[in-house]
C-alpha cells in the first residue's frame, strides 16, 4: 500500500489490510511458507514528522534446525516507526547510530510505501534457528535417517579427523 504523506492532516490515516506475500521472494531458505499477512495500523503526523504504530499477524512455516521438519509458527508483531520526508546529507567518516536512527524510515517522495516495510518484518522476524523441541535428536550424519522417529545402526564413533590430535590427548 502507498500512503500519500502530503494527505495526512491532524487525523490519522487508519488501514486493515491482508496481504499474500510468497516466501521464496524473500530468499531464505530456512523459511518454507507465509500463510496470509494481516496488516494494520496508523500513520499520524507530529511536530513535522510522522509516527507509524502497526501490526502483523501471520504464520511462517520454518524448518527445524536439527532434523529438518517443517514448523508452523505464529507470529504477533508490532511496529513502532518514525517516518522522515527528508533524507538526511550524507556525512563522511563514522558515524555513531542512536536508538531514534534504528526506528526511523527515511521517505524520497511524497509517498510511503508500506509493503517494503512489511517485507524488512518479515525478514527480521524468521528466526535463525528454530528447534520443533528441545529434545530434537536431528539427523544421522551418516545415513540421514530422522533419529526422532526411527532409529539406525550407523556407528557414532566416527571422529572428524581435524580432531584426532585432540582425541589422542585424551586416550593418554
Amino acid at each position: 500500500m502507498r500512503i500519500p504523506l502530503d494527505r495526512i492532516g491532524d487525523e490519522p490515516f487508519a488501514w486493515h489490510e491482508q496481504l499474500a506475500i510468497d516466501a521464496e521472494s524473500l530468499e531464505r531458505p530456512e523459511l518454507l511458507g507465509l500463510g496470509d499477512i494481516l496488516w494494520q495500523g496508523t500513520l499520524k503526523r507530529e511536530d513535522g514528522i510522522f509516527r507509524l504504530e502497526g501490526r502483523l499477524e501471520y504464520e511462517q512455516t520454518v524448518s527445524c534446525s536439527r532434523c529438518l521438519a517443517p514448523m508452523v509458527l505464529p507470529v504477533d508483531s508490532d511496529i513502532r516507526l518514525r517516518v522522515m520526508a527528508t533524507v538526511p546529507a550524507p556525512v563522511e567518516g563514522e558515524i555513531e547510530l542512536t536508538e531514534d536512527d534504528l526506528d526511523t524510515v527515511y521517505v524520497q517522495g511524497e509517498e510511503l510505501d508500506t509493503l517494503q516495510l512489511v517485507r524488512e518484518q518479515l525478514q527480521m522476524n524468521i528466526p535463525m534457528r528454530s528447534l520443533c523441541n528441545e529434545s530434537c535428536r536431528g539427523l544421522c550424519p551418516t545415513c540421514g535417517a530422522n533419529r526422532n522417529r526411527e532409529s539406525c545402526d550407523c556407528e557414532e564413533t566416527e571422529v572428524d579427523p581435524r580432531w584426532g590430535a585432540l582425541k589422542t590427548l585424551l586416550d593418554e
